[in-house]
């Protein structure tokens, strides 16, 4: 699987690393289970619907991260990406934590899929 991350998704990622410390190797582990099964798996990750795009941009609702004392895949972490089955690839749109935001940003995902 190839992954590639927007430059929004490398500054909301830096931002993000300064609360979370251990974030970086968290991402790590997520990379590797997007590897092994890239679709949305409810209730942890969902398709994100009526965007009028082709690829599928899927939302996952629970990151393990250990930075977050405990909590673990209720950490309240987002990762939104989208999946280009057939290149094998996977594009990393956007990281928040749901306290920052409520929702995902569809003008970035629009401005870089349509």
């Amino acid at each position: 699987m190839i992954f590639e991350e927007l430059n929004e998704f490398e500054k909301d990622l830096k931002k993000l690393l300064k609360r979370y410390r251990t974030l970086g190797s968290d991402l790590e582990v997520v990379r590797k289970v997007l590897t092994a099964e890239p679709r949305e798996r409810p209730p942890f990750s969902y398709r994100i619907d009526g965007l009028g795009i082709e690829s599928c941009v899927i939302k996952v609702k629970k990151i393990a991260c250990k930075a977050l004392k405990g909590r673990g895949a209720n950490s309240g972490l987002r990762l939104i990406y989208a999946h280009f089955e057939e290149e094998k690839r996977i594009v990393l749109i956007e990281l928040y934590h749901k306290s920052d935001k409520e929702l995902e940003d569809k003008e970035r995902i629009l401005k870089n899929f349509k």
